[in-house]
């Protein structure tokens, strides 16, 4: 790979190129014969299955009691995942409302892994909560 300084006084041009892969690709190569150009005649480029499951960013505000729909639905499924490893924290109904059930759910699965305990699935929480269901279903090995 080729080092460029980072100068005000390259032209913009060389920046936008990609070190020639730009000129390649208009050439009529494709993305792994321009792959191998750079790096040599052994890349490969692989495909897998697409992985099913992985946990969706946080829906932008605070899951409390009464909050209903699809992020209720997929945080108490992930409550259940990951109560089958830390049996503290009990299970609940996966029904996409908000209620006092998973309230308390929420706020043991906090007081366990240290978060504060509010029974609200705050930005942390969601995060925290997405991580240890990754961690025990072992999507992410896959």
């Amino acid at each position: 790979m080729k080092n460029i300084n980072y100068c005000s006084s390259y032209p913009v041009s060389i920046w936008v190129t990609q070190w020639g892969s730009k000129d390649l690709g208009e050439q009529g190569l494709t993305a792994i014969q321009i792959i191998r150009n750079f790096y040599g005649a052994n890349m490969y480029i692989n495909s897998a299955n697409e992985v099913a499951g992985v946990p969706a960013s946080w829906p932008g505000s605070n899951l409390t009691t009464g909050s209903r729909g699809d992020s209720v639905r997929m945080i108490q499924d992930q409550l259940n995942a990951i109560s089958n490893v830390y049996t503290v924290i009990p299970k609940v109904a996966v029904d996409g409302v908000y209620g006092e059930q998973t309230a308390d759910a929420v706020r043991i699965f906090q007081q366990t892994f240290g978060l504060p305990a509010t029974g609200i699935v705050d930005f942390p929480t969601w995060y925290r909560i997405s991580e240890l269901y990754v961690a025990v279903t072992r999507i992410a090995e896959l």
